[in-house]
């Protein structure tokens, strides 16, 4: 994948970022789902909208469509990542045939006018890309739908060191259990410190944990100081994770209190290998996102006037953007990270030890809401991106077995 191209969607990610999660509710969204369709369009619009495409996009309109193919044969290549592109239109619909060449192959579809057909031919899709994380195309479909573009994307990735999980106890913040309850915890140790760093923004410190998966993509978790909104956290996140700013792992970090939610500090220990404890939850999150709600931050307010078409390029009919939605489901539990989001648009040790050596140890719990980032290794594109505002509450079963679990895996846990 081109640097430019990953720029561009990183800093639409990160504009993004500030809107999604405004409110502070648990959200997820995939600027990678929306941005080559936005390329698309940008290549068959002229006037306003094209203008206003190219802005989005952050690249001119006239080379948009081959980034937009350049950047879904990219996706194509990360593994444990499945990606797809689909076109429907009206039979009636004529399509120049310059604009419809540059769709990826397999993409075209046609749209049958019945509404309850072309409602379970989108659904059926949208879930076979996904493989089931999102069941609906975000999209109305009528007879008068003329022309459906869509993008999925559907992440599984699998922890290279899982995590213990167990019922968890959360002292204090909105998460204490007088206000939620028992939460679903998840721990482990490494001796790898620099898993966790932090980076300074403009807004504030951020404290950033790595978890590695097993293909090419990790997933960051960012956490803020109590005070910073949602926005500001992930949009310092993706700064640092993109090295857009520097940050500092903890075995650089002065002792105390460095960043949010982080301690370090001198322990006595058997060996001379420092050790990183790290504590946070497990969630779950979905999202639907109206695409034309802020609408100029997708480039969308004059390509959704309905008064006048705005895209000659694809069809002599006129067009105009009926409908834009994004939905979007992310999952991280013990043993991995699980991210789908479908876009579309309509038109129309044993024994006492003996302590022989002191050693760092940094500490990092996220035990209130936080931000992550799935993030391709190589490229620094953020895949994903979203902001945990409820953690994965514990069901009630039988503790006693659990605990005895979760302690006999500690006991047998290697560091790594």
């Amino acid at each position: 994948m081109k640097t430019k191209t990953v720029r561009a969607v990183n800093a639409l990610t990160s504009r993004w970022a500030g809107h999604a999660a405004a409110d502070g509710t648990g959200t997820v969204f995939t600027a990678a789902g929306v941005w080559p369709l936005l390329a698309l369009l940008a290549d068959g619009a002229d006037g306003p909208a094209r203008t206003e495409l190219a802005e989005a996009l952050g690249i001119p309109a006239d080379t948009a469509a081959g980034a937009a193919r350049e950047l879904l044969t990219g996706l194509d290549g990360v593994r444990g990542l499945s990606s797809a592109t689909g076109l429907w239109t009206s039979r009636d619909l004529p399509l120049e045939e310059a604009w419809a060449a540059g769709l990826p192959a397999g993409t075209r579809s046609t749209l049958t006018g019945d509404e309850d057909t072309d409602r379970k031919a989108l659904d059926t899709w949208a879930a076979e890309r996904t493989g089931g994380l999102i069941e609906r195309m975000p999209v109305e479909v009528d007879r008068d739908t003329l022309l459906v573009l869509a993008s999925a994307l559907a992440l599984r990735l699998r922890w290279i060191q899982p995590f213990n999980s167990w019922p968890t106890y959360i002292d204090e913040g909105p998460w204490a259990e007088g206000a939620v309850g028992v939460v679903q915890g998840l721990s482990r140790r490494t001796t790898l410190l620099d898993r966790v760093s932090v980076a300074h923004a403009p807004t504030g410190p951020v404290t950033l944990l790595e978890v590695v998966g097993d293909g090419g993509v990790d997933v960051h978790l960012v956490l803020g100081e109590p005070q910073a909104t949602p926005g500001h956290t992930l949009q310092a996140g993706i700064a640092a994770v993109t090295r857009a700013i520097p940050s500092t792992g903890a075995s650089l970090l002065p002792e105390g209190n460095p960043g949010p939610g982080l301690h370090i500090d001198q322990v006595p220990s058997v060996d001379r290998e420092p050790w990183l404890n790290i504590e946070t939850v497990a969630f779950e999150v979905q999202a639907e996102h109206d695409l034309l709600a802020p609408a100029g931050l997708f480039g969308l307010a004059s390509a959704s006037d309905t008064r006048t078409g705005h895209f000659p390029g694809v069809s002599s009919e006129p067009l105009a953007v009926g409908s834009a939605r994004q939905s979007a489901v992310a999952r991280f539990h013990a043993e991995g990270f699980e991210a789908a989001a479908v876009t579309s648009i309509g038109m129309v040790g044993a024994g006492i030890p003996r302590f022989k050596y002191r050693v760092r140890r940094a500490q990092v719990a996220f035990h209130r809401p936080f931000g992550f980032l799935a993030v391709h290794r190589t490229s620094r594109l953020v895949l994903a991106a979203g902001w945990v505002a409820d953690p994965v509450l514990h069901e009630e079963g039988d503790h006693a077995a659990e605990e005895a679990e979760a302690w006999a895996k500690l006991d047998a846990e290697e560091w790594d």
